[in-house]
């Protein structure tokens, strides 16, 4: 959605409801984890963007907060199978305190034109996030496809009850890593049209891109712990 002013006139306190702060790096340490979701927190981030072994740390430091907590969900593949993803998501979200699960689609199938079973897939967890008042986003991993296939998997995701489409997991390997490109964060916009919101993660590290894409629309991004203090330009 366009904001009703500029990014360059907004103060750290808006910027930071832009941004899910990623927590993911599977080396962390119980501290690394509660380091950054509590830098998420001081920067007034929308979320902290976490594993499912950590929440219980993220319940702790989240509640009472204006930060909510993200977490993803048969990551960062998207292959299991939909009996499995329904199941994660159901043992996530059934104590009603989880904003965002943020899931994989099978970008395999996606490539292969299996779009009756990319979009049953995405829907069985829909249905199940949305049962517990969580939104539900879904990433493309849009390095791997062409800019035709994610027009078309946005709005499969769309028809599917999807809350968020999303650009990458930022664990991509075997090919480019350009992430939430101008491009494809426009593409995305235009066959939403609102109907759902748009989550661009992967590339955003300075705050000339990070703002320039708050004034194009974008309603979230997925940004590193390390980035979070430079687009929101405290470094």
């Amino acid at each position: 959605m366009k904001p009703t002013k500029k990014a360059a006139e907004m103060t750290v306190q808006e910027l930071g409801r832009y941004i899910d702060q990623s927590v993911l790096k599977p080396e962390f340490t119980q501290d690394d984890i509660r380091k950054y979701i509590q830098e998420g927190i001081d920067y007034n981030c929308a979320t902290v963007c976490i594993n499912p072994a950590s929440l219980p740390i993220a319940r702790e430091l989240c509640k009472g907060t204006n930060t909510g907590i993200c977490v993803v969900c048969d990551f960062p593949f998207g292959l299991s199978t939909t009996e499995s993803k329904v199941a994660q998501a159901e043992i996530i979200c059934r104590d009603g305190d989880i904003q965002d699960l943020d899931i994989v689609a099978n970008y395999g199938w996606i490539r292969s034109g299996r779009w009756d079973d990319v979009q049953a897939d995405i829907k069985a967890v829909a249905d199940v996030c949305h049962k517990y008042g969580s939104n539900l986003k879904v990433i493309f991993e849009t390095d791997a496809l062409t800019l035709d296939e994610i027009k078309k998997a946005t709005e499969v995701a769309i028809s599917a009850g999807a809350d968020f489409v999303k650009t990458s997991t930022g664990f991509f390997t075997g090919g480019k890593n350009d992430g939430a490109t101008y491009e494809i964060i426009q593409a995305m916009m235009d066959v939403a049209q609102g109907r759902c919101k748009i989550k661009g993660s992967g590339g955003i590290r300075d705050r000339e891109k990070f703002l320039k894409l708050i004034d194009m629309g974008i309603d979230r991004m997925g940004i590193g712990y390390k980035s979070t203090p430079v687009v929101l330009g405290l470094k």
